[in-house]
């Protein structure tokens, strides 16, 4: 069944410009025709057309058909933006498609690209979210200095996986999942050794991701599947 999202489904009935553009003129939806609709909160409904309108389609409500609660223990990844956009979008949908609650593009010393398209970023998470059947739309939020980030992170779990020699634990001997975690990736040329240092000072634990050198992009998907599946255990 095709889903739609609306995160103010409950107050108006209609969706968006946007989603009625793609209800009523690419999918050409009838009076009557059943969907699904996600708010990004936790809620799906089922739904019927009752206006069809390439601007503005009205729909009516008819079931309640999942309210997730979330999770109490939260996954949260910061990722340098790639140079390549694309790879960074690729990162962006294959998480929301795996599980992901906080997402935070993070400027480093050795970042390529100094700037981000929140919005087209945004697109793509909900997207990605309809295409995988759920219910939450994971934040996105500002782009911000390496060492905002740093300062400001809450998680009471706190990695950073960087490339230097040293003492490193895999990912997956030192997350706990009961609690929420945060996991920090760094750039095509890593993070600067004094961005580790103060990362280190800031109470993070360096990690590994496993032996392979990965792509920035990948190693964000990495991090996000590891610790989804040891949730699942």
């Amino acid at each position: 069944m095709t889903i739609f999202y609306s995160p103010n489904i409950l107050e108006t009935s209609v969706l968006s410009e946007e989603e009625s553009l793609h209800c009523a003129k690419v999918l050409r939806m009838k009076v009557g025709e059943e969907v699904l609709i996600v708010d990004g909160t936790g809620g799906m409904f089922g739904a019927k057309i009752v206006v069809p309108h390439p601007k503005h389609t009205a729909v009516e409500i008819i079931n309640r058909q999942v309210t997730e609660t979330g999770r109490a223990s939260r996954i949260h990844i910061a990722i340098a933006p790639t140079k390549n956009m694309d790879r960074l979008e690729w990162f962006a949908e294959k998480v929301t498609e795996i599980g992901i609650d906080e997402i935070t593009p993070v400027f480093c010393r050795f970042s390529e690209r100094k700037n981000i398209n929140l919005e087209r970023v945004e697109k793509i998470l909900v997207s990605a979210m309809k295409q995988s059947q759920k219910a939450y739309l994971p934040k996105l939020n500002p782009a911000c200095p390496v060492q905002q980030l740093l300062k400001q992170a809450t998680e009471s779990q706190k990695f950073i996986a960087h490339c230097y020699e040293g003492e490193k634990r895999l990912l997956q001997q030192l997350y706990n999942k009961n609690e929420s975690a945060l996991v920090m990736i760094g750039p095509e040329g890593d993070f600067s050794p004094e961005e580790v240092e103060m990362a280190l000072q800031n109470g993070f634990q360096p990690v590994s991701l496993g032996e392979s050198r990965l792509r920035t992009e990948t190693a964000g998907v990495v991090a996000c599947h590891t610790m989804n599946l040891l949730m699942t255990l």
